[in-house]
């Protein structure tokens, strides 16, 4: 092999190398969920690639999108968002009701019908929980699919989530492989 083509293969594999990073470090992130919080939409041990949020993170964040935070210096958790800066939530006989505004959330329905008897999640207002009337600026309040195992906004623990602590949304599950999805 000449010297030419060795300097072009090692020039080729830095660019990669630097490439992936870039890509890793800012723009996806692979994760691996852990614990059953977010059952039916992720299971424990699933593998899901993170979209990077950025700078202008509370932009960024809608209503309903799944994301990942420090909860701790240790863990990251994965919820879903349910109440944005300035919200009033409340649910009434298993329905969210935003700002008196009643929202259907279609991702629960098939783990509503499994259940069986009895609501998903619990009636409640926010301020029975945070003690404040609105989601403050610059917090979100989150919640796990599964509801009735969930550690979320609705425990001091958790607590709402301030928006720099926001690692990412998660975009796509593609592990185990006979279960590859996008994430809704």
């Amino acid at each position: 092999m000449k010297r030419k083509d060795i300097f072009s293969w090692i020039k080729s594999i830095i660019i990669a190398c630097i490439l992936a990073f870039v890509v890793r470090e800012y723009i996806l992130a692979p994760i691996v969920v852990n614990g059953e919080s977010m059952m039916p939409t992720l299971k424990n041990d699933e593998h899901i690639i993170l979209n990077e949020v950025g700078k202008n993170k509370e932009n960024n964040i809608k209503r309903f999108d799944i994301i990942v935070f420090h909860a701790t210096k240790e863990r990251d958790y994965i919820k879903r968002v349910i109440g944005l800066p300035g919200d009033h939530i409340e649910y009434r006989n298993d329905t969210l009701y935003v700002n008196g505004k009643k929202y259907e959330e279609p991702y629960l329905d098939q783990y509503k019908k499994e259940m069986g008897t009895g609501p998903l999640t619990e009636d409640f207002k926010l301020e029975d929980y945070t003690g404040s009337k609105t989601v403050p600026e610059g917090q979100l309040f989150v919640m796990g699919d599964n509801r009735l195992y969930s550690l979320d906004s609705r425990f001091p623990k958790v607590g709402t989530i301030s928006v720099d602590k926001i690692v990412g949304k998660a975009k796509l599950a593609y592990w185990p492989l006979k279960e590859v999805h996008w994430i809704k």
